[in-house]
């Protein structure tokens, strides 16, 4: 059986680009939405100051979250004229080469990458 893999991006948002951040986050998000249908969740939350950004990102399995990953460099350039890399927390087991972009990119960023690999249970409902 398949494990699913998640994984939270934790951004702090650029000073004065709240404003501009949301309308390009929920461009982004929609587009997300029609282009990477096996990404089940990709849940964006503000803190109450506005100053930090936490993205949920949920997959059924490993290769759902490389499919996701397709594009994600360009996406990720686009991102960062409105927020910075705070640090990342996987949970499960991605791919040799997700984990591995995700080491580079945390390491390029000066962030910490969390990785809890072990599943223990639960559950995971798919999209209605």
């Amino acid at each position: 059986m398949s494990e699913p893999v998640a994984f939270v991006t934790r951004l702090a948002v650029r000073e004065g680009m709240l404003e501009a951040l949301k309308p390009a986050w929920h461009e982004a998000s929609a587009a997300l939405d029609a282009g990477k249908p096996e990404t089940l969740a990709f849940l964006s939350y503000l803190d109450a100051a506005g100053t930090q950004l936490a993205i949920l990102h949920v997959f059924a399995d490993a290769a759902a979250m490389d499919r996701h990953f397709e594009g994600s460099a360009d996406r990720s350039r686009a991102a960062f004229e409105y927020v910075s890399p705070v640090g990342w927390e996987v949970y499960g087991r991605p791919s040799p080469s997700a984990l591995e972009t995700l080491r580079e990119g945390a390491a390029a960023a000066g962030v910490a990458l969390t990785v809890y690999p072990e599943f223990l249970s639960g559950f995971l409902h798919g999209r209605p």
